[in-house]
Formats: structure tokens, C-alpha cells, sequence
């Protein structure tokens, strides 16, 4: 089974791609490296370079490498810049969506996974969140990624297309063997930032908002190693392959950790004790996003192996020390 990547010379994307060689599986990407990195792709893994939007494009990538399942990275996921901008998310996330949920359609391809939010439950009432909690997204990034998720449950139905939905928490840290990570030069995740603040990198880190309903008034997240999520695509890939029903399951660990809780985390990891300033909130931010992962450990027999928040900053500090060394080399 060949499978697309789309986005996979991105954060997740590329770590996707990895997960699928270690599995022994065939790969092609496709990416237009507006935020990914060329140097992300191994280089046995075909890359090309184009829009997903590009039904044209996508219709042929499928043909040429026999496409039997689609692994969907590509989109946009900053939550203020979407509500700034909200027509170039709905433009890139849900337009460019629909193209290749038609080329995979047109193609043939029998299995799809979507790369989703928790950002689609908006304001959540109830936590731990199950896949049933009310979808009221806040932000047009929660808006765009769901309307995505109803155009595949109607392409379910009318066109047969098997797909996962995977709602991501608040994924971070980096490939334990260093063969990737957040490298985008436009990255917002708390833990990257933190850590680049600590590397020396930023002069201070922003906390935006202290009066959060939390137990420190800091926004409160489920972080889910970035390898744990890629096997769990794995996993969920084998599931459809093997004629079981499309599914929509939360990733997470089932717990959070406060923006300050995770300040304290990167500077333990660290050692430095890095200035941290007070900031308003930011728009579309929920106060806290923690996960039900009832449904994908019963569902697809997952189980983290990474789920310790010291461990996965760790492994975000070293990644960013290896990209801060060979900017030092290549100077």
C-alpha cells in the first residue's frame, strides 16, 4: 500500500513519514513547502512540490504511485492568525480539503485520515473531552478543520471512502532518534518557543493570559508526543485496511498541563531560568483542552509510550539544539 502524505515536509507530516518507514510501507509526499522543509523528507521518499488544493495535480500524484490511502497533514494552524485571517483558513483548510477528498474520490483511494483539533469542541463544558462532547468551535481554525470532518462523513457515505478523523491535543517534542522535529521557522508552540527562550534564542517568553478559570490561571493542554501520534496514524491505517468502520477519535493522554506548568518543565529540562512576561489573552485561546483517549486505545489498541511531560521537552530541547548547531556549521 503506497500512502500520501500530504504536509509531510512539515512538523507532523514528516514524522508521519517516518513512522511509515520504520513500518516498512511505502511513502510519497506532497508539500508546497510555504512552512515545510525540503530537508525534512528523507531522501528515499518522493516529494513533490504542489498545492493539495491542486485537484489536478493530486489526481495524477495518485495514479503515478498506485495512492491506496491518503494521510492528510496539510493546512494551516495558528488560532489567532485564523481569526485575523479566517477566509485564508477556510481558503486553504477546507477549500483545498475538498479537492483532494474529490481527486482520492475520482482516484480510487478507499482509505483517508484527517488531521483534526480539538479546537473543534470550542469551549468545552465537560473534561476529560470524548468525541461526543457538543462541536462549537471558537475559532475559524476549529471551524475550517470541522467542516473538513463533515465533508468526509458525507463522502462516507455517498462514495464508500473509509477515513479516520483524529482529533490532535496539543502535539510536541521530536523524533527520540533526532531524525526530526519542529523546525518551522514560524512556530507558535509553547514548548518550541520555550525552549528556543532557553537556548537563547528569544529574549523572553510571552504568557498570554493569567486569569484563566485553571487551577494557575494559565491555559491548560493535553501535550501527546509527536511519535506517539504518528504511530497511532499508523495504527489507525491498518485498521481501515483491514474493512473496519471510519472513526473519529481524540489524541491525547487524558491529562493537561498549564502553560506555567510547562514554563517550569523547559526550565528544569534546561537549567536557565529564562525571563517570562505577562501577556493579554490571545483571541480563540479555550482555557483548558484535556483529552478522553478512551476511544482510541479501545478502538485501535493504542498506547502512548511517550507520555511524560519532562521526557517530551527534553526530546523539543535537543531538537532545537541540533538545529541551533548546524546553523553554527553552515555559518
Amino acid at each position: 500500500m503506497t500512502v500520501l502524505v500530504t504536509g509531510g515536509a512539515g512538523y507532523i507530516g514528516s514524522h508521519m513519514v517516518l513512522a511509515l518507514q520504520d513500518a516498512g510501507r511505502d511513502v510519497v509526499v506532497v508539500d508546497d513547502l510555504s512552512t515545510g522543509l525540503r530537508t525534512a523528507v528523507p531522501a528515499a521518499v518522493p516529494l513533490v512540490v504542489g498545492c493539495v488544493g491542486d485537484e489536478t495535480l493530486m489526481g495524477q500524484v495518485i495514479k503515478d504511485y498506485h495512492v491506496e490511502a491518503i494521510a492528510h497533514f496539510a493546512g494551516s494552524i495558528v488560532v489567532p492568525e485564523s481569526v485575523a485571517d479566517p477566509i485564508d483558513y477556510y481558503l486553504n483548510n477546507t477549500v483545498r480539503s475538498r479537492a483532494l477528498i474529490a481527486a482520492a474520490v475520482a482516484g480510487g483511494v478507499k482509505r483517508f485520515l484527517f488531521s483534526s483539533t480539538a479546537a473543534v469542541y470550542g469551549e468545552a463544558s465537560s473534561e476529560p473531552l470524548s468525541e461526543d462532547a457538543p462541536l462549537d468551535p471558537v475559532s475559524p481554525y476549529g471551524a475550517s478543520k470541522l467542516m473538513t470532518e463533515r465533508m468526509l462523513a458525507d463522502a462516507g457515505v455517498a462514495y464508500g471512502l473509509s477515513y479516520g478523523v483524529l482529533r490532535y491535543f496539543n502535539v510536541a517534542g521530536a523524533d527520540p532518534h533526532g531524525r526530526a522535529g519542529q523546525s518551522g521557522a514560524r512556530a507558535t508552540h509553547l514548548i518550541k518557543v520555550a525552549a528556543q527562550t532557553a537556548l537563547g534564542q528569544r529574549g523572553h517568553l510571552d504568557c498570554f493570559g493569567e486569569d484563566y478559570p485553571t487551577r494557575d490561571g494559565t491555559c491548560v493542554r493535553d501535550y501527546i508526543h509527536v511519535s506517539d501520534l504518528a504511530r497511532a496514524h499508523v495504527l489507525a491505517l491498518d485498521h481501515l485496511a483491514d474493512g473496519a468502520d471510519s472513526f473519529v477519535a481524540n489524541c491525547g493522554y487524558g491529562r493537561g498541563a498549564s502553560v506555567k506548568e510547562v514554563i517550569a518543565a523547559v526550565k528544569r529540562a534546561s537549567g536557565v531560568d529564562f525571563p517570562v512576561r505577562k501577556a493579554p489573552r490571545r483571541d480563540g485561546d479555550p482555557a483548558s483542552l484535556v483529552a478522553d483517549p478512551s476511544r482510541i486505545r479501545a478502538t485501535l489498541g493504542w498506547r502512548a509510550e511517550h507520555d511524560d511531560l519532562d521526557a517530551i521537552v527534553a526530546s523539543a530541547l535537543a531538537w532545537e539544539a541540533s538545529l541551533a548547531g548546524a546553523r553554527r556549521a553552515a555559518a
